[in-house]
């Protein structure tokens, strides 16, 4: 039992919170790319990013694991970021701030979300079967997000310019 819940009934809310989390930040990177703010879409997507780490932590383990360390990590750049989304509104370098902090706790939800897949889809398990994965497809895969983030990063730092200074 984890917070009342089953294990397995933990385990679904916990991915059902990590994928709403994934598609709202893409939605909320579409609007960095076009300069648009989407503050609906941003909190949301900052909500559940929260929601997704600290849940983790709830999973009964008997040892700091390598999610764990993802999972602190991403709560300690999702509280920049909402401290340069809501507290200092975006100005000045805290715009960029913001884009680097928040795209990057996107990319560690989607990294595990690639971990995940090729553990638990049988199709991926198949070409990459060791635990935790290491085949070349998996490298593959985590290289070309590796890859998409950073260019994505850097075109969001750039064109995104909100008017007025902030989002909130």
């Amino acid at each position: 039992m984890v917070l009342g819940m089953s294990l397995a009934t933990f385990t679904l809310l916990h991915v059902v919170i990590s994928l709403i989390g994934i598609v709202t930040g893409l939605i909320a990177m579409v609007g960095l790319l076009t300069s648009r703010p989407m503050p609906g879409w941003t909190g949301i997507f900052l909500l559940t990013t929260i929601l997704t780490s600290v849940t983790g932590f709830f999973f009964p383990v008997e040892k700091l694991l390598p999610s764990h360390v993802i999972g602190i990590i991403s709560l300690l750049l999702l509280a920049i970021a909402c401290v340069a989304l809501y507290g200092r509104k975006l100005t000045g370098s805290w715009r960029w701030i913001y884009v680097v902090t928040a795209m990057t706790s996107l990319y560690l939800n989607i990294f595990v979300l690639v971990i995940q897949s090729f553990l638990k889809v049988p199709v991926l398990h198949a070409l990459a079967p060791s635990v935790p994965p290491a085949e070349p497809p998996f490298a593959i895969v985590q290289g070309v997000v590796l890859v998409a983030f950073v260019v994505v990063t850097f075109l969001a730092v750039r064109k995104f310019r909100p008017l007025g200074g902030g989002v909130a």
